[in-house]
């Protein structure tokens, strides 16, 4: 029975045991409750693996009790970031489940929700996606295809998805949730909000900016309806919504102005509202003008952006406290638009893991100008050898928009900023680029000769 990679934590030689009881087990069960309620997870560790071998002793190693020990040593091992290990004793858990209960059981979902979650840090979102998709299987059975209990676990499957790249049923197991969220919620349009924002978040990143704004706009109108149009729990979603247009596709010449127009609207009014609001959270309304000041860096008004970042320094400056989070959010470049780099190479793309590839680093220093645009790019690559993806994170770089870093208000040029990227290849992939470049430095001899 696996507990994991390390040696596990052996009983004292001294103690017979016949002497573990019942008992000792719910003390030290108790005892590892409270370390993980203080979320001390290294002795959580220590503790949940003394559970797991007594628990063993009193109820053998294939029982119900050393399945859900075995279940909640993993947890800690998962937080840990452990995976491996985590990996082992979910399903170690899962094994005995199926055998002590039924291979549908309903008792199966948590450490198959547990196996996925550690199965996506390990990288393997491949399996983590059949690991959720028997979770949500099992629910089904027990309770049915429309039950509210699946929603966690499918928006798990919709993370895994999004990661493996397969948008398409990432997007049909958002529309699932959409569906049984509405469903259930048809009574208490409020309670739809965080659903909703939670698809807006997975739509941005997988590239659905229409949808994405859709589902911003929903929640807007359900907002209106329902607690009215100066609430301020409307400012969070108009910020977000207004932050999408940075990402609108196609962009062109033309429509560049009248997206970011539509835009700045949501922003200006998200400040509006924040600002009508009497002791509205001084954090969150700095937030909310500072929104708008990075759309005017981003559409090269520079005065405007320049008066709201003075005034939002100024009231960051006030005290000590405040003067932390100055440092935080203005002195310091700050990304406006920036998307993501593919963690894997040609040759390594449809793996989906990086188990059996290596790692290789492309590492960029550049400049973030007084106007919030990047120069100066040198870039670095290890091996050398992979320039199609030094090329794309070069590109990456040079159309990010940052928030520029501040000096007593006033934005100014930053320097010696560093981007790293890593990424996954495959041995016999650089074997085949240093071929090709071999071969094309011999045709370059052969024909200068």
């Amino acid at each position: 029975m696996a507990i994991g990679q390390e040696t596990p934590v052996a009983m004292p030689q001294s103690e017979p045991a016949q002497a573990i009881t019942e008992d000792d087990v719910l003390r030290e069960f108790a005892r590892f409750r409270d370390l993980l309620a203080e979320r001390n997870y290294d002795e959580a560790d220590i503790s949940a693996k003394r559970v797991v071998e007594m628990t063993m002793r009193v109820h053998g190693p294939q029982s119900l009790e050393a399945a859900k020990a075995l279940n909640n040593l993993a947890i800690v091992q998962h937080n840990n970031q452990q995976y491996a290990a985590a990996i082992q004793n979910f399903t170690s858990a899962i094994e005995i489940l199926e055998v002590v209960r039924d291979r549908l059981n309903e008792e199966l979902v948590n450490p198959l929700r547990g196996l996925g979650a550690a199965q996506l840090g390990e990288g393997r979102p491949d399996l983590a996606a059949k690991s959720f998709g028997r979770a949500t299987h099992i629910t089904h059975v027990n309770e049915g295809p429309h039950n509210i209990e699946q929603i966690e676990i499918l928006e798990s499957l919709a993370e895994a998805l999004v990661r493996l790249g397969d948008l398409e049923t990432a997007r049909d197991t958002l529309d699932r949730i959409n569906a049984l969220n509405v469903r259930h919620f048809a009574d208490n349009a409020l309670g739809l909000l965080p659903s909703l924002m939670r698809r807006a978040d997975w739509q941005h990143r997988a590239g659905y900016y229409n949808d994405e704004r859709i589902t911003y706009r929903r929640a807007i109108r359900i907002l209106e309806t329902t607690v009215g149009k100066e609430d301020p729990r409307l400012v969070d979603p108009l910020i977000r919504l207004g932050k999408s247009f940075y990402y609108n596709e196609p962009i062109t010449d033309g429509s560049r102005t009248s997206l970011a127009l539509t835009g700045e609207t949501y922003l200006k009014r998200a400040v509006r509202v924040a600002e009508a609001v009497e002791d509205f959270p001084w954090l969150e309304l700095a937030q909310a003008r500072l929104a708008l000041a990075d759309y005017y860096i981003s559409n090269e008004t520079h005065n405007r952006a320049h008066s709201i970042y003075l005034e939002v320094w100024n009231e960051l400056s006030r005290d000590e406290d405040r003067i932390e989070l100055r440092h935080e959010l203005l002195e310091r470049p700050v990304p406006i638009r920036e998307e993501g780099l593919p963690r894997f190479s040609g040759g390594g793309a449809n793996s989906q893991s990086s188990a059996g590839l290596l790692t290789g680093v492309i590492e960029v220093e550049y400049t973030v100008s007084a106007r919030g645009r990047v120069k100066n790019i040198r870039t670095e690559a290890r091996p050398a050898e992979f320039t199609d993806m030094q090329r794309m994170v070069h590109r990456e770089i040079r159309r990010r928009i940052f928030r520029p870093v501040l000096e007593e208000g006033v934005p100014v040029a930053s320097g010696n900023q560093v981007f790293r990227h890593e990424f996954y290849y495959s041995e016999a992939e650089l074997e085949e680029l240093r071929q090709k470049k071999a071969a094309t430095a011999n045709h370059q001899e052969t024909s200068e000769e």
